[in-house]
This record gives structure tokens, sequence and C-alpha cells, in this order.
């Protein structure tokens, strides 16, 4: 690995030890337990998508007349991510985002997603993130998670939105979730678990062999040999993370 890369690795182990070791995970005891976590983690699953745009945005052209970004190895990376996150084969054949998948998986076990629905809705007819969340009374906490990755994607600046989607983002999480939903499928064979579970082997499968090592990459190219920058990928990668364990803090407490 780039020594670069296990210098941020080093930088954010506390802050990932926390989350892969976080309380959260031995509260999900019950289908509804899982119902309210998928009400407050499908945020995440939303602004992942932002994040992930933002880099399309800033890294491939997006713009009329067209013109071949500077980048090559990112710009196929990034167009690659996309087409799996925005149109990944969903478990009966249809083309979905992975977004799109998470809904459908939380209407099938019984999740309310009225309350994202009314957020986008307002967020679509114009109203800012900021002022969407605070008029639909998300937990503080909630709140603060989307706010920061909307301030990073607001700041502009390539290196500091791909650490937030590259060192921010669940990772190794996935695996903990497969195994919950595995227990909670014996425990409650009632419970039509299957399209969660598709939604997190998808992210495993993704993740590990395909989008991890490339948006490292990314990172490197990005970076490259500037120090500036390394250290703002440090500080972003480690903020990005403790937004995430307050996200985790506000639903467990939502579950206990």
């Amino acid at each position: 690995m780039h020594k670069k890369i296990e210098e941020v690795n080093s930088y954010i182990h506390e802050e990932r030890q926390q989350l892969l070791t976080h309380p959260l995970y031995k509260t999900i005891q019950t289908v509804e337990d899982l119902r309210k976590f998928t009400e407050g983690h499908v945020y995440a699953v939303w602004d992942f998508m932002s994040l992930l745009k933002a880099l399309q945005i800033k890294l491939t052209c997006t713009s009329i007349p067209w013109f071949a970004s500077a980048l090559p190895n990112t710009r196929y990376l990034i167009n690659e991510i996309v087409l799996a996150e925005e149109s990944d084969e969903y478990i009966d054949g249809r083309r979905l985002s992975h977004f799109e998948m998470y809904l459908d998986a939380m209407q099938t076990v019984g999740a309310n997603i009225r309350p994202v629905q009314e957020f986008l809705d307002k967020v679509q007819a114009g109203i800012t993130v900021k002022d969407a969340l605070i008029s639909g009374k998300l937990d503080q906490r909630i709140q603060d998670f989307l706010n920061f990755t909307f301030s990073i994607i607001e700041g502009g600046e390539p290196h500091k939105i791909a650490a937030a989607f590259t060192f921010g983002r669940e990772d190794l999480i996935p695996d903990m979730f497969t195994s919950i939903l595995g227990s909670l499928k014996e425990q409650f064979p009632e419970a039509d678990l299957e399209k969660l579970i598709y939604y997190f082997q998808r992210h495993i499968d993704l993740d590990g062999d395909e989008h991890g090592p490339l948006a490292m990459q990314m990172i490197m190219e990005l970076a490259h040999e500037d120090e500036r920058k390394w250290d703002e990928i440090k500080e972003t990668a480690k903020e990005s993370l403790q937004f995430r364990i307050g996200l985790w803090d506000a639903i467990a407490d939502q579950i206990e």
C-alpha cells in the first residue's frame, strides 16, 4: 500500500475502531430495531450519491462542449463507480441506484420511508438541505452528518470530497450488517430480509473487489506529492468518521 495511504489509515485508526466496535450493532435485536436502523441510515445512503456526483462533476467532463478531463485514470474510476452506484442490477433484475434499492428494501421490511421522502421532496422543490433537515425535525446528529457532507461538497476541493467519499464511507461495516441480517433471518424467518441482505452484499462485493482500490488510486492521483493536500485528506477523513460515529450514536439511541 502507498505510504501516504498508510499514514491516513493510521491517523483515522481510532475512529475506525470506534465504528467497527460501535454498540449500535448489538442493539439490533428484532425486526423493529432493524426498521429503526434503516430509517436513520437511509440519509447516509442518499448523501453518498451526492459526494459521488460532486466527484463526477469535478473530475470528468459533464458540460458542453466536451473536453477530456486532466486525469484519465481518475476519470475512468469515477465513471465506473457511478455506473454501479446509480444503475446497478437489483435482486429482481431491474436497474436501480443503490439508494432506490435501499428504499425498496426498507418498505419490504415495513420501515417508514415517509420522512426521507418528504425531506427529498423539499430539496427537489428548491429548499436547501440544511433547511429541509431542520423542518424535518431529524436528530441533530443526523443533521450534522449531512451538513458536514454538503459543506465538503460546497467547498469544491476534489481531494477533500474524495477523502470524505473514500475514508468516510462504510468500508468494512457492510460485513457486520450481513451477519446481523443473517442472525435476524434465523430468529424471524417470517421477515423478508432478502432485499436488505442483497443491498449489503452488493456493497461488500463492489467496495472490496472494485471500488475500494479504485478510490485509493483516485486519492493518490489527486494529492500526488502535495503535503498540504495529504494533511487536508487526513483531517477530512477523520472528521467524516467522527460525524458517522455521531450518526451511529443517534440511531442507537433511537433504537434503545
